[in-house]
């Protein structure tokens, strides 16, 4: 067991700490004009769902103006909505609907990066002496033709581009068509900070800070030394990308000063920001980045968005960023947009609904802000995209090997008794899943058992249990696979937590649960006997003790 906790009382804890982040993948949500992707004014029409579902921040991703070659991670213009989307009055009565509802919004914000066709990259292309020249990374060829360095793209290759216009290259950390900026330059992050005014002036709560961590560049352009241990988390082991060491091409130290100015500027209209990190010491990178409360307010890796699936992975990714946080905090993701669907990366062949239910529980009991995933609280599983009707730019270059990101992002399935589950009209720009349509939310609505309801059930269960959301922590050590862990807050008897991950039932002994009463209400099934604990395939147990 880690040392005891210096406890904190009721009053200390910033309302982001207890809050519940849900992330709508707009393309994917629901469509309303029969174009077979979702808008603005399909995601508002369900804003009712996710406000019953307890969640209390609506992060969306890109929606902006976008040639679409990453599906709105291409942005060629901050400041307005793509037409496939809608328009900003969509936008900004999505925004009224929230707030009726007691609902903020968290809009992404990809900085790092442009498309290829947004006017400042275009004027920057021209020349090496026009006005917006230095606004990306720029840098001549080697004597021998190659590019500068060995720095690597995330989507596989050289992240440099020769570009005959100026006879040089251009770094681009994901797709050739999606050119890094030059945040060295003082008025590349003035016109960003510009671009997200523009959005809080609009009514947004807060920002999610896409690849948050590869703003600045080396600008000696030094190349990467190999990875003294490869990052698995990040990208898959098919990807050259995880067998460099990143120390040059991000996680800059300038990048902090930087977040700093982010900060300020929301510190004027009260709003938050959550920062995506994906490094080779994630863990020290989300510390460092929401340190000392003048940076991010919070930060979320992806060491929970891997296939491992053990209590000694999910404690010690929690023990490691408590060790090293300086007053800062973590938000904990099992799934987004990015990943396989949690169900099927950690239930394998045979997913079940109490698996679903169990990693709910286990993830709204870890001391950070819990962030779901669309369509999680269904536990829909991984859907099987064939290649020939792939879209991701990522799995099309790795296949079939990594098949890409489409199997998290298919449209959701909203009603079982109407074509592609009720999502388009039209043709979806991904298959809707048959397995997704057959546990449709129509169909989970009328389950009381159903994973839906479970889960709104938890999240209104967590919502009056302090210790889940203002909490300390601590883990016991207990037989794998079972994850015990023990929140405590001034005031407030301690809440001890037991999971079992796996599944086959569990029978074992814990000194700690000792004197613990049994609480109820959060809908999972295990039982204790003075210390011994029973918990049955996926069950878990929960307890209050002085």
């Amino acid at each position: 067991m880690t040392k005891e906790p210096v406890l904190q009382s009721d009053q200390q804890t910033p309302w982001w700490r207890e809050a519940i982040i849900y992330q709508v993948y707009p393309r994917s949500f629901l469509d309303t004009d029969g174009d077979g992707v979702g808008d603005l004014r399909g995601i508002t029409a369900k804003l009712d769902y996710i406000a019953q579902l307890g969640a209390d921040i609506v992060w969306l991703s890109p929606y902006f103006k976008s040639p679409m070659k990453d599906f709105g991670y291409d942005i060629s213009d901050y400041c307005d909505v793509d037409p496939m989307f809608g328009t900003l009055a969509d936008f900004d009565a999505l925004i009224a609907k929230a707030h009726s509802l007691g609902l903020k919004i968290m809009i992404d914000q990809v900085m790092s990066h442009t498309a290829d066709v947004h006017p400042w990259f275009v004027e920057s292309r021209k020349s090496r002496d026009n006005p917006k020249a230095d606004w990306y990374v720029w840098a001549d060829p080697l004597p021998d033709g190659n590019p500068p360095n060995n720095w690597l793209s995330v989507f596989g290759g050289s992240s440099w581009q020769w570009d005959s216009r100026r006879k040089q290259y251009y770094l681009h950390n994901f797709l050739a068509s999606q050119p890094d900026m030059n945040f060295h330059n003082p008025e590349v992050q003035q016109a960003h900070l510009e671009s997200l005014r523009f959005w809080l002036e609009r009514g947004v709560d807060g920002v999610r800070m896409d690849a948050c961590n590869f703003h600045f560049h080396d600008t000696e352009l030094r190349s990467n030394p190999a990875a003294t241990k490869r990052d698995t988390a990040t990208v898959t082991d098919v990807n050259p990308y995880g067998m460099q060491s990143h120390i040059y091409d991000k996680t800059r130290p300038e990048n902090l000063a930087f977040l700093q100015k982010i900060r300020s500027l929301l510190n004027e209209y009260g709003a938050v920001a959550i920062g995506e990190v994906g490094a080779d010491d994630a863990l020290g990178v989300m510390a460092e980045y929401t340190a000392d409360g003048d940076k991010l307010h919070m930060a979320y890796s992806f060491n929970l968005l891997t296939p491992q699936f053990s209590a000694a992975h999910i404690r010690t990714q929690v023990e490691e960023f408590e060790a090293r946080v300086k007053g800062g905090w973590a938000s904990w993701s099992v799934g987004n947009h990015d990943s396989i669907r949690v169900m099927t990366r950690w239930g394998g062949d045979k997913p079940t609904p109490a698996l679903a239910k169990l990693v709910l529980a286990m993830q709204l009991s870890l001391k950070g802000t819990p962030c779901l995933y669309q369509g999680d609280e269904l536990a829909f599983t991984e859907a099987d995209v064939p290649y020939e009707l792939l879209q991701d730019p990522y799995g099309i270059t790795f296949w079939p090997e990594f098949k890409g990101r489409d199997g998290c992002r298919t449209p959701i399935a909203w009603t079982s008794d109407m074509p592609n589950g009720g999502f388009t009209s039209g043709k979806p720009w991904l298959p809707v899943d048959e397995k997704h349509i057959a546990v449709a939310a129509s169909v989970q609505e009328t389950d009381p058992d159903s994973p839906l309801n479970f889960a709104r059930r938890l999240i209104a269960w967590r919502r009056n249990t302090p210790q889940l959301t203002r909490g300390e922590i601590v883990f016991f050590d207990a037989p794998e696979p079972v994850l015990a862990l023990r929140r405590d807050l001034a005031g407030h008897p301690g809440v001890i937590a037991v999971f079992n991950l796996g599944p086959e039932p569990m029978d074992f002994d814990l000194p700690q649960i000792s004197g613990a009463a049994a609480m109820s209400g959060h809908g999972l099934e295990g039982s204790v006997d003075g210390t011994r604990v029973t918990l049955p395939a996926y069950g878990g147990w929960f307890g209050t003790v002085a």
